[in-house]
């Protein structure tokens, strides 16, 4: 009898004690500092802790990302907001849980067209400027249109500085085409995102910002984490953790970045860019980090009416369906 009760005993500790069943998420990101909390959590062991194998996946902007939601092939998207309104238009369910980044946004001057923006010279004349000079139109390069940074290019373009139209022209490609062609002179300036700039301005000092994302668009919506319905619905207790993980990691990279640096690094740099460079990426002002869907809900309204003005979107979709900040709530207890 008192083997058989040291028995049970023993299994009963071995399955409160045993990790529970990991669940493999296919997470897809693009390559930015607005994707930092994802590995910070990862490295910290909080995936691991909320049973999520992670399956990271890159991707060249957050269009490209939609079909891969659409096909079920993604779980879990690490990426800039404006395309979910496109993924739930054409019927994919996806829900906004955190945010991780706003006004990331940067619009950077090459070597050509830096110099015409200075003190006291309007940014729409230091265009007009440029083309008086060349006889061509700034070549400006972003990411295809639906995306965060082509809206907030748009809108600082039209909306902010009221360009002539006649004087920029601007060029889609995908991220790392961008921080290429901006640094070789192909295009004239460039939307930029963080460790791009930093990268960009280490490597050519004639570079210039010229404008960051609140100036391009007020309080503009970044990056977020959003998870597939199908996913989300077999794993409430994964994306729970999911994004108590993602409070963390924005609360370790805000407070202790040389903690943080390791893991981004890692994830971003790729053996290119050196952890010097992320923590000075870290601390740009392009970087702020936040992680409260609620934060970004007013700012994407308004980018997605913009975007129907532009054209980039049919119509306006409401946004109750789209963000769930249940598990923020729950998460923070606020």
């Amino acid at each position: 009898m008192l083997r058989s009760l040291v028995t049970v005993f023993v299994t009963a500790a071995a399955v409160i004690a045993s990790p529970a069943r990991s669940e493999t998420a296919r997470i897809g990101y693009i390559p930015v500092m607005g994707t930092s909390q994802i590995f910070v959590a990862d490295k910290e062991g909080l995936l691991k802790a909320a049973g999520i194998e992670p399956k990271f996946l890159t991707f060249e902007s957050g269009p490209a990302m939609i079909q891969a939601l659409a096909s079920g092939t993604l779980d879990i998207y690490v990426a800039g907001v404006a395309p979910l309104a496109v993924a739930r238009s054409k019927g994919v369910d996806v829900k906004v849980v955190a945010a991780t980044a706003i006004d990331e946004m940067t619009v950077v001057a090459g070597a050509k067209l830096a110099p015409l923006f200075k003190p006291g010279v309007a940014p729409a004349q230091a265009l007009k400027d440029f083309k008086a000079q060349t006889g061509k139109a700034a070549r400006l390069a972003t990411q295809p249109p639906g995306s965060v940074p082509h809206t907030t290019l748009v809108h600082w373009l039209e909306q902010v500085i009221k360009a002539d139209k006649a004087d920029f022209e601007i060029i889609t490609m995908g991220i790392d085409a961008t921080q290429q062609a901006v640094l070789a002179g192909a295009v004239e300036g460039a939307t930029l995102r963080e460790p791009a700039v930093t990268v960009s301005l280490l490597r050519d000092p004639r570079l210039k910002i010229v404008a960051t994302g609140s100036e391009m668009f007020p309080n503009q919506p970044g990056t977020v984490v959003a998870v597939a319905g199908a996913w989300a619905a077999k794993n409430q207790e994964a994306v729970q953790k999911l994004v108590a993980g993602i409070v963390e990691a924005t609360r370790i990279i805000q407070k202790e970045p040389a903690r943080a640096a390791g893991a981004i690094e890692a994830a971003l740099g790729k053996g290119i860019v050196d952890r010097a460079t992320i923590e000075k990426a870290i601390a740009s002002p392009a970087s702020k980090f936040a992680s409260d869907p609620r934060a970004i809900i007013d700012s994407f309204a308004a980018m997605q009416a913009y975007q129907v003005k532009i054209g980039s979107l049919d119509k306006e979709y409401p946004l109750d369906g789209l963000f769930d900040a249940s598990y923020y709530l729950k998460a923070t207890g606020k």
